[in-house]
C-alpha cells in the first residue's frame, strides 16, 4: 500500500515496507549564483530526523557540516547526528556527504561537485573553501523557509536530484562596507557577512577610518578613537572597534571563508586622525571634527616624520590582527595633497606596508605612485588611472560606480543614497561584462568586481541592506558565473522567485518594478 501527498510541486510516495521518497524538480528551487553545470536528475534526497551527516575528519570539513546542521534544525526542528569519516571515505549507508576528495586534480580551491540521489548527498571539493561554497548552493536547493530562524511546520524537506560542479569566474568576489561616515555595530556587520557568505562572495573590504570617523581602537595612539571615533556625519555620536572586536569579526568572517581587507585611508581622508592629534597637522593645530559629506579636504603633513611613525604604528596593529595577505590604503580624492608629496607618501606608505608582512591596496588613484610588488588597484571612476596602474604590473578589482557602488540611488525616487555616479537600477548593475570594461588589461589581471557600500546616507542595518540588496545579488552571480551563461531575463526570473526567500529571511530589499511584478516600490 501506497499514501500519496503533493506540496507545491513536491511528491511525497511513503511506502508500508520502504523509505519515503519524494519527487521534487530542480525547477522549484532558485539558483543565485548560477552554477557552472547543472543536470537535474530523477528522484529526490528526502531529510528526517533519522538522516545522518558524514562528514571529514578535517576540523574545517567538521565545522561546515555543524553549520548545515544548525542551520537546518533552527527551520526544521531536526536534529540530525553527525558522524565522522575518513578523507576520501564515502561508505554506502544512506545520508548526506561533507567530503574532502583529495585525489580531486581540479586546480581552483572553490571548485565543488555536489550529487543528490534518493539515497544520499555528496558533497566533494579538494579544499574546505569548496565545501563551504558548495553547502551555500545546498541550503539554496532547499526550501525557502530553510532561512527562517523557527521552526515551520509542513514543510517537505527535500533536496531535487541533480548533479552540480561549480568554480568561480573571479577569484576576488567582494563587498565594501564604510563603517567611517557612519558606524555599524559588531552585530550589523555580521548580519551583512552572513548575507554575502550566502552568494558566495569571499572578501569584505572594511573602509575603518576617514574625515567623519575613525572606528579601529590602536591603543599606541589611543586619541583616535578617543576623539576621532566620536563623530559621524550628521553629528551622531559615532562608535568604534576595540582590538578584540575588531578581532571577533574577522574570526568570524574567516569561519565562512571571507577575508577581511582593512581600510586605512590616507593621506587625505584623515580628518579624524588630525582632529585626534594637532602634531599630524602641519601648522600643529587640530581641525574640528568634521560631520559633513564633502571630500578633498584633509591631508597628512607629508613632510613630518612624525607622520610615518604614526603610520607605521597604525599599520603595524592593524596588520598584527589581520590574517589576510592585504592592507588597502585607500590614496584616492587626496585633492589638498601636492602630487609630488602624494607621489612621497604613498610609496613611503607601500614600504611601510610591506615592512609588515602586507601587500598594499588603494584605489586606482596611488598608479602615480611606484607600485609595489602584488598591489591591488581598485577601478572606480578613472579607467586610464585602472590600465595605467595595470601597465605597472598591479592586478585590478573591478568597482565602476556607474555599476557597483551600493550607495547610488535606484531612481529619483528613492530617498537613501547618492547620484554623483548616476542612477543604478536593479538592471544597471547586472547588464555589463566585466570582461569587457578595461579590455586593453589582461584578463589574468582583473582579480574580480567588489560592491563598495559608502554610508553617508544611511545609519541601520535596514538600510544598509535596502541599498545592498538585491544589486550585490546580481553583482555576486557576475562575480562568480560564466558571462556565456549569464541572460537578463534568466536572471530577473529567478530574482522574482528568490523575493520569497529574501522575505522569509527579513531582508529589506529594494523591491524594484524593472524585477518584481505588481511590486509597490517603496521609498
Amino acid at each position: 500500500m501506497k499514501y500519496i501527498f503533493g506540496w507545491v510541486g513536491i511528491l511525497l510516495i511513503i511506502s508500508c515496507t520502504q523509505k519515503p521518497i519524494a519527487t521534487v524538480s530542480i525547477d522549484e528551487r532558485v539558483l543565485i549564483p548560477l552554477p557552472q553545470k547543472v543536470i537535474p536528475t530523477e528522484n529526490a534526497f528526502l531529510i528526517q530526523e533519522s538522516t545522518t551527516i558524514y562528514t571529514d575528519t578535517d576540523s574545517e570539513v567538521f565545522q561546515i557540516s555543524q553549520a548545515f546542521k544548525r542551520q537546518l534544525a533552527r527551520s526544521s526542528g531536526m536534529n540530525l547526528q553527525v558522524e565522522e569519516i575518513q578523507t576520501n571515505d564515502l561508505s554506502n549507508e544512506d545520508g548526506i556527504y561533507f567530503v574532502l576528495d583529495t585525489d580531486s586534480i581540479q586546480s581552483h580551491d572553490e571548485h565543488y561537485e555536489l550529487t543528490t540521489t534518493t539515497e544520499r548527498v555528496e558533497l566533494k571539493s579538494n579544499t574546505p573553501k569548496g565545501l563551504y561554497r558548495g553547502m551555500q548552493t545546498l541550503v539554496q536547493l532547499l526550501p525557502d523557509e530553510i532561512v527562517k530562524s523557527s521552526v515551520t511546520d509542513s514543510i517537505i524537506w527535500a533536496l531535487p536530484g541533480v548533479y552540480i560542479s561549480d568554480s568561480p569566474e573571479f577569484e576576488y568576489r567582494g563587498a565594501m562596507l564604510d563603517v567611517a561616515r557612519h558606524f555599524f555595530s559588531v552585530e550589523d556587520v555580521k548580519r551583512y557577512i552572513d548575507l554575502i557568505s550566502s552568494y558566495k562572495l569571499n572578501t569584505l573590504h572594511l573602509h575603518l577610518a576617514d574625515d567623519q570617523g575613525w572606528r579601529i581602537e590602536i591603543k599606541s595612539w589611543p586619541k583616535l578613537t578617543g576623539i576621532g571615533g566620536s563623530s559621524e556625519v550628521g553629528g551622531g555620536e559615532g562608535g568604534f572597534y576595540t582590538q578584540e572586536q575588531y578581532k571577533a569579526i574577522v574570526s568570524y568572517a574567516s569561519e565562512r571563508f571571507i577575508t577581511v581587507i582593512p581600510e586605512i585611508d590616507m593621506p587625505g581622508h584623515t580628518n579624524a586622525a588630525l582632529a585626534s592629534y594637532p602634531e599630524l597637522n602641519c601648522d600643529g593645530k587640530a581641525p574640528k571634527l568634521y560631520t559633513g559629506m564633502r571630500v578633498g579636504f584633509s591631508s597628512l603633513c607629508v613632510d613630518k616624520a612624525l607622520t610615518y611613525t604614526f603610520i607605521d604604528d597604525v599599520i603595524r596593529e592593524v596588520a598584527s590582527m589581520t590574517p589576510g595577505n592585504y592592507i588597502h590604503i585607500g590614496g584616492d580624492e587626496s585633492h589638498s595633497t601636492e602630487k609630488d608629496d602624494y607621489i612621497t607618501f604613498i610609496n613611503k606608505a607601500q614600504e611601510i606596508v610591506k615592512k609588515h608582512g602586507k601587500y598594499t591596496m588603494g584605489w586606482e588613484d596611488i598608479q602615480s605612485a611606484t607600485l609595489s610588488d602584488n598591489t591591488i588597484i581598485q577601478h572606480w571612476t578613472s579607467a586610464k588611472n585602472a590600465i595605467s596602474g595595470a601597465r605597472q604590473g598591479a592586478k585590478v578589482v573591478l568597482s565602476p560606480a556607474k555599476r557597483t557602488y551600493l550607495d547610488m540611488k535606484y531612481t529619483k525616487e528613492t530617498k537613501l543614497g547618492l547620484t554623483w555616479a548616476g542612477y543604478v537600477e536593479v538592471d544597471s548593475a547586472y547588464v555589463w561584462n566585466p570582461k569587457l570594461l578595461l579590455d586593453s588589461i589582461p584578463q589574468s589581471q582583473i582579480l574580480g568586481i567588489e560592491s563598495p557600500l559608502w554610508s553617508e546616507t544611511i545609519s541601520t542595518i535596514d538600510e544598509l541592506e535596502y541599498l545592498a540588496f538585491p544589486r550585490i545579488i546580481g553583482h555576486a552571480e557576475l562575480s562568480w558565473s560564466s558571462w556565456d551563461i549569464l541572460d537578463w531575463n534568466s536572471y530577473k526570473e529567478r530574482l522574482q522567485r528568490h523575493a520569497n526567500r529574501l522575505q522569509l529571511n527579513n531582508v529589506n530589499y529594494y523591491a524594484s518594478n524593472k524585477v518584481f511584478k505588481d511590486s509597490t516600490v517603496p521609498d
